[in-house]
């Protein structure tokens, strides 16, 4: 049937385009979590901006509705194909929240907009022609398709095309959404016009609507709270981020499919259960207890709130107002999270706050006789929750936060002291302190690793030349402390709360003896627009974590990273990762261009013992050099790499990270 049909298609396409889109600019603006999440909230307002379009074109009559609705598909075919302008990549001065809403409306605004009506639209169509009890279930249809989408996009789509293939292919199958949509609306027309008038119903209360968005705000809130945890203070595991939306999209299924998939009182015992089970792990790190805990919890916390929204759902004629506010909510949820907990709070404390306000709203959905419980989950909740603030600021130095995340420093004792920046979860450079340790390399950076032996090395191989290094990342500054007079330093940042840090807590900066220069921005996109800078050293420092910026590890990139390099010169990538095979990916790069490609894996406590700091990593050198690559400081450490002949190219137009999973 068509309105089944198109619902199908429009949800299919309305999430097929979200990572379609966010895969293309995510290279613009550092490769970081927080422009998936400055897309929701693009996403999640347009979808309101839908769904209030629905609500309102339904008082113009049917006709002049159809016209409108017509011509506006018309109208967004002129916005295909779907391929983000070069001319919208930052500069590296602009805040990059707004560029990015400002470009996602000029690339895909209309037609995403015209995506978000068709659920309600369609739905009110249906009852208007022929009041059927079934509209709520094609709810749970376009959600179907949703989650089809999401799961298919990694799995089968993104393997199998470059994004442009994507991008044209998800073009014209909107053109043929456009022509279905418009022929139902011709249909809903005619058929309109032989019933004999709307069915009469009672008016909605502003506090029926309103219960409505804070249901639908809290399933919002939860999605994004947990998924900034999770990603953020337990583990970047690529695609984590897909399983908490694929359990919000899961529990929309259910709700608004049958009564016979939400026990209410079953939920709402299991989500007192789950709330302070929640807060209490808050302050865990626990790969294997925390992420199962908190997708549990996310599961039983989204289906009591669209439990509730569908045991709450109107009569029909009130429809679009329904997934009005049901939209509202979630854009609300979005924003938020997304948009004012990094502007006033200092460090991930989302989760904590949506915790304690889920307890309040599961306490408002009790019978009198059972307010004592809810009373009891919402004490612990928040006595748990400040206990786990408390183990989060407890030794900490400073902290920052912006748009690409939390930084945080702090002071450890043993085995010497030792001061450590952490971003997220993750360490990302440190000091040793006392004058005696002043300007002495620790952590990944330390004599044994892949950096150090290079700059040995190349200290060995020519005394008196002065070095010119360039670092992607600047972290603590540490690269800082193998400079000589006469070299010549460049780091490249894009957060600036790392660089008001590295100069406020650590002394690398301020005690290298290299001139040193710190470039604010995305480092591939600045060494685009710089001149050949003749490095001999180029650090690639960006994957200390588990989160990896894919645009710094393609074909492009690398023949950018050569531009930049004297023809003797090293490139070394930062390489150490718990879930994903970087060492293959380089050593491809580095063959297609002539390079060799080996990786010094250090265990400094057997070399060196463990009281100076020092961290096991994986460094992958880069060169033509073979001097450099025989030279006994380097060589006695390095080993091969194994090709991989099954593994294509990474290319900005094409990369997977299912290939390369541990």
């Amino acid at each position: 049937m068509p309105y089944a049909a198109t619902i199908f298609l429009s949800s299919f396409l309305l999430f097929l385009v979200q990572p379609i889109i966010a895969k293309q600019i995510l290279p613009w603006f550092g490769g970081s979590a927080a422009v998936w999440t400055t897309c929701l909230v693009f996403f999640q307002s347009v979808l309101l901006a839908g769904y209030a379009y629905a609500d309102w074109t339904m008082r113009l009559g049917a006709r002049r509705q159809a016209m409108l609705h017509a011509g506006l598909l018309a109208a967004s075919l002129a916005c295909l194909p779907i391929l983000a302008s070069s001319g919208w990549k930052p500069q590296g001065d602009e805040a990059p929240v707004a560029r990015i809403l400002l470009l996602l409306a000029a690339t895909i605004g209309l037609p995403y907009f015209l995506l978000s009506t068709t659920t309600p639209l369609l739905q009110a169509w249906y009852w208007r022609r022929w009041r059927a009890a079934v509209p709520y279930r094609l709810f749970a249809l376009s959600n179907l398709a949703s989650l089809t989408a999401l799961i298919g996009f990694p799995i089968a789509f993104e393997p199998t095309f470059d994004l442009k293939q994507l991008a044209w292919g998800w073009s014209f199958l909107f053109a043929v959404f456009a022509i279905l949509c418009a022929g139902t609306a011709w249909l809903s027309v005619n058929g309109f016009e032989r019933q004999e008038g709307p069915a009469v119903s009672h008016p909605l209360s502003l506090k029926t609507q309103f219960h409505w968005l804070a249901l639908a705000a809290m399933g919002s809130v939860m999605l994004l709270a947990v998924t900034n945890h999770v990603t953020q203070n337990i583990s970047s595991v690529p695609f984590l981020w897909l399983l908490p939306l694929a359990l919000y999209l899961l529990t929309f299924i259910l709700a608004f499919d049958h009564p016979r998939w939400y026990l209410r009182r079953s939920s709402i015992a299991a989500l007192g259960l789950m709330v302070p089970a929640m807060a209490w792990a808050i302050p865990s790190l626990d790969l294997e207890l925390a992420v199962p805990l908190y997708f549990a919890g996310l599961f039983v916390a989204c289906l009591f709130c669209h439990g509730e929204l569908a045991r709450l759902r109107p009569d029909p004629a009130h429809l679009t107002r329904f997934y009005l506010m049901i939209s509202l909510g979630g854009a609300a949820g979005a924003v938020l999270v997304a948009i004012f907990a990094p502007l006033l709070l200092r460090g991930y404390f989302e989760l904590g706050i949506a915790l304690v306000a889920l307890s309040g709203l599961l306490m408002m959905g009790l019978r009198k006789r059972a307010i004592w419980a809810g009373v009891a989950v919402m004490v612990a909740t928040t006595g748990f929750v400040l206990r786990g603030a408390y183990d989060y600021m407890d030794g900490v130095r400073a902290i920052e936060r912006d748009f690409y995340g939390v930084v945080r420093t702090a002071d450890h004792e043993q085995p010497i002291p030792y001061r450590v920046m952490y971003h997220g979860a993750i360490m990302h450079g440190g000091q040793l302190l006392g004058d005696s340790f002043r300007n002495t390399p620790a952590d990944y950076f330390g004599p044994g690793s892949g950096y150090g032996r290079v700059f040995a090395s190349l200290r060995e191989l020519e005394p008196k030349k002065p070095l010119a290094v360039g670092i992607i990342g600047l972290g603590a500054g540490v690269v800082g402390s193998w400079m000589r007079p006469g070299d010549r330093l460049v780091f490249y940042e894009i957060s600036p709360r790392v660089v008001d840090i590295a100069r406020r807590e650590f002394t690398f900066l301020a005690d290298t003896a290299a001139k040193t220069e710190v470039v604010l921005g995305d480092g591939r996109l600045s060494l685009e627009r710089e001149p050949p800078r003749g490095y001999d050293v180029l650090g690639i420092d960006a994957f200390s974590g588990d989160s990896i910026p894919m645009h710094l590890v393609t074909r492009e990139a690398m023949a950018l990273y050569v531009k930049h390099l004297k023809p003797d010169g090293v490139i070394v990538f930062q390489a150490t990762n718990r879930f994903v095979d970087l060492l293959p990916v380089v050593k491809r790069l580095a063959g297609e261009l002539g390079f060799e490609a080996v990786n010094v894996s250090d265990v400094p406590e057997a070399e060196f013992g463990p009281e100076y700091w020092y961290s096991s990593t994986d460094q992958v050198i880069v060169t033509r050099n073979r001097r450099l690559l025989d030279w006994p400081q380097l060589k006695m450490a390095a080993e091969p790499i194994e090709d991989r002949k099954d593994l294509p190219t990474f290319t900005d137009a094409h990369h997977n990270l299912l290939r390369i999973l541990k």
